[in-house]
C-alpha cells in the first residue's frame, strides 16, 4: 500500500508567516458595511485579539492615517483608499459614481470630480477629466486642500458645530492666489452659507483661471457623505452661468448617486 501523504504544515506555522502584519489587517477588515464605527473592545472582539494588542495596532493604524479616533470610538480614514490604489475602481462608490461623472462631464464639457474628507485635505475618489484648466494633473487619490477647494467647503458644511469648530481650530490656510481666503472666521461664514444654499462656488481662490461649483452627495440618513464638482475656466458672468446651466445638472448627478447608494451605507463626513 502506498505511505499516506504527510500532512502539509499551515502556511501560519511557517516562519514565513508575519503575524503582526496579519493582524494589523485583520483590525482594519474588523470595519464594514455594517460596522463603520467601532470601540476598542469591539475591535479586539472582531479581530480576534486581545484588547491590549488591539490597542497596540489601533494606535500604529491611527499614526499612519489609516484610521482616526472619532469620539470615544475609532473609524476608517480615506486614506485606506491608498492600500488598494490599483482596485480602486471595484469599490462600489466609484464604481456608481464614475459612469455618472463621466455622463454629466459631457454634457457640460468640463471636467468633473467627486471626493471626500480627509482631515484639512479632500482626496479624489473619482474623476472624469475634461479641458485640462489646472497647472497640475489631478487624478484619482490627489490632495486639495479643504479649505480652498469648492468640495472641500461642501464636505465641511456637512459637519455639525462642534466638528467644524475642531476643524477650524486647526485650519491655516495658505495664500495660493490673490482671492484665496485666509480668515478663518470668513472661512466659517462661507461654511455656512453653502450649508444654507446647499451648494458652493470657488473663483480663483485655488489657482487663477481656474473656477469651480460643487453640490453634497448624501448618504442614506441624510447627511452628507461625498462631494462632487465641476470645474471651468475663469471668464466674467461664470458665476451666474455655472448656477444657471451646471448646478442643475450637479444636482441631477448627486441625486442619481444617492439613488444607487442608499443599500451601500456610505458613511458620513466627519472631522
Amino acid at each position: 500500500m502506498a505511505k499516506s501523504a504527510r500532512a502539509q504544515p499551515a502556511f501560519e506555522d511557517s516562519r514565513d508567516y508575519v503575524q503582526s502584519l496579519a493582524r494589523g489587517l485583520a483590525v482594519l477588515r474588523a470595519f464594514d458595511a455594517e460596522h463603520t464605527r467601532l470601540s476598542l473592545a469591539e475591535i479586539a472582539h472582531r479581530a480576534s485579539t486581545s484588547r491590549a494588542a488591539a490597542r497596540r495596532l489601533i494606535m500604529t493604524l491611527e499614526h499612519l492615517g489609516y484610521v482616526r479616533l472619532s469620539g470615544r470610538e475609532y473609524v476608517l480614514s480615506p486614506s485606506v483608499l491608498e492600500l488598494g490604489f490599483g482596485y480602486l475602481g471595484s469599490l462600489n462608490l466609484t464604481d456608481l459614481a464614475q459612469p455618472l461623472l463621466e455622463e454629466l462631464a459631457r454634457t457640460v464639457n468640463q471636467s468633473s470630480s467627486m471626493a471626500v474628507l480627509d482631515g484639512q485635505s479632500i482626496v479624489y475618489v473619482a474623476r472624469s477629466p475634461g479641458r485640462r484648466i489646472m497647472s497640475v494633473t489631478l487624478g484619482v487619490g490627489a490632495r486639495l486642500p479643504a479649505s480652498t477647494a469648492s468640495m472641500g467647503r461642501v464636505l465641511l458644511s456637512g459637519l455639525d458645530e462642534d466638528s467644524l469648530d475642531a476643524w477650524l481650530t486647526h485650519c491655516k490656510p495658505a495664500k495660493l492666489t490673490a482671492h484665496t481666503v485666509t480668515d478663518v472666521r470668513r472661512l466659517r461664514r462661507i461654511v455656512e452659507d453653502v450649508r444654507r444654499q446647499g451648494h458652493a462656488w470657488v473663483e480663483q481662490e485655488l489657482e487663477m483661471g481656474l473656477c469651480s461649483i460643487a453640490v453634497p452627495v448624501h448618504n442614506g440618513d441624510g447627511r452628507v457623505a461625498a462631494a462632487i464638482n465641476v470645474s471651468m475656466p475663469y471668464y466674467p458672468d461664470v458665476e451666474r452661468d455655472a448656477t444657471r446651466t451646471i448646478l442643475p445638472q450637479l444636482k441631477l448627478t448627486a441625486a442619481a448617486i444617492e439613488g444607487c447608494a442608499p443599500s451601500h451605507r456610505l458613511p458620513a463626513v466627519a472631522a
